[in-house]
């Protein structure tokens, strides 16, 4: 996206996500529009207090979904109560705030603050091994900012993952622009060696792998799916954005893969994990998809059903060489992102309902809305803990939890026999403050 519009409502912590929002997406080269008309994207960050609020929200949404290009929903209203817009008719994507700025990018690369520091927030450490890209993908304006893959050593990144679980960081989010080419600067594929050294560090932790393009994970992917294999640490999770199921529109956006590479990649993963995430993006509308090319996406996404979907519309970046394309009508991008999300939420909620009934080792890793805290299995799927307090659950704990239903994007879950603090302390599920 070119420009955005953001709109918050609620309380001061709203307005803190909708800052970080912000931030992460002026660090990739956006910019705030003078008003929703003139936004390529707007956000609502939703309140919930009470039923007239609720209202508002739904009044609001309808109108910013008539006035913008592209309306995406966050905030507590979103969270709680996501299926209202769906049934209110509202043309939106509904999103925790965390995941805003990556379907707002249209597909582009995550851009890194010049110094790649890794940054402790709470018990979550984010690791940045590497800064820019082996891609010219014709839509994205990242690579202007972050230029060629920079890659520190293994050896570099291994102690400021150390650092971190040191610190107190309980998971370790390994980031980059495509952490699949890490290492090909040097000549050297050294994904695999650094996510084996990562994990071999004391401490009780998981770590989760950030954004790897298919073409840069392809040819790799079966030693990588070995190393989710061996280490109990890492996340059994994947985020291999393919973007189309159509070559010939890979091709026009020069990706680096074709839809083979991909499924290639996921056959690997699913022929050693049982239980794991496929995360994957795609972006709708781009300027020579036509309605059979649509259609092979959407026969992609059926095939594979990955858990986590991001579906964009096609917007043109300034100096891109898409830009210079002819785009397609407003209608039928929305048309085509509607039919794709409706699948994308039948395909998530098939994955999380599958949950129910199940109990799954998970680590708390932040604070929910209200009393609740936000975990995740060992494959990365959010599950719910409400009541958190009376319960004695704290983040940072690891604990076993019984999945008890679920809401389309995330689990609900109930504590069960003990669980590890922090430190190595144990506390039962009934709560802290049982005798």
């Amino acid at each position: 996206m070119a420009t955005y519009h953001i709109e918050t409502y609620g309380c001061t912590s709203n307005r803190g996500e909708s800052r970080a929002i912000e931030r992460a997406l002026r660090d990739g080269g956006h910019r705030p529009a003078d008003g929703p008309e003139e936004a390529d994207v707007a956000i609502l960050n939703s309140c919930t207090v009470v039923e007239k609020t609720e209202r508002n929200m739904l009044r609001r949404a309808e109108e910013l979904a008539e006035e913008t290009a592209e309306l995406v929903v966050t905030g507590c209203m979103a969270l709680a109560q996501g299926e209202e817009f769906r049934e209110a008719g509202i043309d939106a994507e509904v999103l925790h705030w965390d995941e805003v700025p990556e379907h707002v990018l249209n597909g582009e690369c995550p851009t890194h603050t010049p110094d790649t520091e890794p940054i402790l927030d709470g018990v979550i450490g984010i690791l940045p091994i590497a800064r820019g890209c082996m891609s010219n993908c014709s839509y994205c304006i990242t690579k202007f900012a972050t230029g060629r893959v920079d890659s520190p050593s293994i050896e570099e990144n291994v102690e400021k993952a150390r650092a971190l679980v040191h610190a107190g960081a309980k998971e370790i989010r390994v980031t980059g622009q495509d952490t699949g080419v890490y290492g090909w600067d040097t000549g050297d594929r050294k994904l695999p060696e650094l996510l084996d050294r990562i994990c071999a560090i004391d401490g009780e932790f998981r770590v989760r792998l950030g954004m790897a393009n298919p073409g840069g994970i392809h040819g790799i992917h079966e030693e990588l799916a070995d190393v989710f294999a061996r280490n109990e640490k890492l996340y059994d999770f994947i985020h291999a954005p393919v973007q189309s199921g159509s070559d010939d529109v890979l091709a026009d956006m020069r990706r680096q893969h074709r839809v083979d590479k991909f499924r290639e990649v996921v056959a690997a993963l699913d022929d050693r994990l049982d239980h794991w995430t496929l995360s994957t993006d795609f972006i709708v509308g781009f300027p020579t998809e036509n309605e059979a090319d649509h259609e092979a996406s959407m026969d992609l996404l059926s095939e594979v059903r990955p858990e986590k979907i991001n579906v964009t519309r096609f917007s043109k970046r300034p100096g891109t060489d898409a830009a210079e394309m002819k785009g397609l009508g407003g209608t039928v991008k929305k048309e085509r992102s509607k039919a794709m999300s409706e699948l994308k939420m039948e395909v998530v909620g098939e994955a999380y309902e599958s949950m129910v009934g199940d109990e799954f080792e998970a680590l708390v890793v932040e604070e929910g809305t209200g009393d609740s805290v936000k975990c995740r299995d060992s494959a990365y799927r959010q599950i719910i803990v409400q009541s958190a307090t009376d319960r004695g659950v704290e983040v940072g704990d690891f604990l076993t939890v019984e999945v008890t239903g679920h809401n389309t994007v995330y689990a609900f879950g109930e504590p069960t026999g003990e669980r590890q603090r922090p430190g190595g302390s144990r506390s039962s599920a009934a709560g802290s403050s049982q005798p």
